[in-house]
């Protein structure tokens, strides 16, 4: 199969990259190179793996291809409240294109697999979403993610694309930019920086090891079911002062508060997220490797050290 892979040097796209090209595929990566992209990547040098430098924005036509799976996307919250016009383009306009593009093919039509995010259903007081709960995004990214999956909805009832959304929570893993909360700690620790935390630190998220995350991706992509959306999560809870409390233990460093710099809470801050991700382990035959939470100083070490 050929896969057309948007966003394929970035973060969680780049691992996706590699498990295609494990499992005997060919790729087609179209990448604008943003400042988070990585600029050298292990299967750079794979015949079956052929990078395009264009922004999907611009793109005029699509590569023969089997199925799109579109990791293209501006991520980072902060930025997106300092410049939503940028993540409107890239994470609703781009999303646009490429359905666009999708529509006019002739012939037959590659299944459209979009990446999107557990922010689009917003603060979680209680309990779990599934991929039947309403959205509620909070800030600017999130929104223009909940737009894009609108988008996919509209076009496949209008004129018939087959989809699949994958909406997952917080990765964490190898070749991850600095700018996220994890390597943010690490790089802070590192150069003896204070580690900044919004708020009082006790918002909770759901961490899921990037690896674990593509491997349920790819299940998607092969499924004979169609048209739906589906959770990844890895049930992996902690508040972000537990995620500074755990990288400090691997370190050797029992003082975490004395590194903390505590911050202005962002704007729109979502206190928690939760989403229930049965519908894919039970369906797709998906678990992560490793869900508990004293692995995970230990994985990160190992990916990186």
């Amino acid at each position: 199969m050929i896969y057309l892979v948007t966003g394929g040097r970035g973060f969680i796209g780049s691992h996706f990259v590699e498990k295609v090209l494990e499992e005997g595929h060919e790729v087609i990566d179209i990448d604008k190179m943003t400042y988070a992209a990585s600029t050298k990547l292990p299967f750079d040098v794979n015949p079956r793996y052929t990078h395009i430098k264009e922004d999907i924005c611009n793109l005029d036509h699509l590569p023969n291809c089997d199925i799109i799976v579109n990791f293209a996307a501006e991520s980072h919250v902060d930025n997106s409240i300092e410049s939503p016009k940028i993540f409107l383009r890239s994470n609703t306009d781009g999303v646009f294109n490429l359905l666009s593009l999708l529509r006019a093919k002739v012939y037959q039509k590659p299944l459209f697999v979009h990446i999107s995010t557990d922010e689009v259903y917003g603060d979680v007081n209680e309990g779990e979403k599934t991929e039947d709960s309403i959205l509620s995004p909070s800030n600017p990214y999130s929104a223009t993610k909940a737009a894009a999956e609108m988008l996919i909805l509209a076009y496949a009832r209008t004129f018939g694309v087959d989809y699949q959304i994958v909406r997952s929570t917080n990765n964490y893993g190898p070749r991850q930019y600095p700018e996220k909360l994890i390597p943010r700690i690490i790089h802070s620790l590192e150069t003896g920086q204070k580690i900044p935390i919004h708020g009082d630190g006790s918002y909770v998220r759901d961490w899921l090891y990037v690896k674990d995350n593509v491997r349920a991706i790819y299940k998607v992509c092969n499924s004979d079911q169609k048209n739906q959306a589906w959770n990844v999560s890895a049930y992996n809870y902690m508040t972000n002062l537990e995620v500074v409390k755990n990288i400090c233990k691997w370190k050797g460093i029992d003082s975490y508060l004395d590194h903390i710099d505590f911050v202005e809470n962002r704007m729109g801050q979502d206190y928690r997220y939760s989403i229930c991700s049965q519908k894919t382990r039970n369906t797709l035959g998906w678990s992560p490797i490793k869900s508990h939470l004293y692995n995970f100083v230990d994985r990160w070490k190992n990916n990186n050290g």
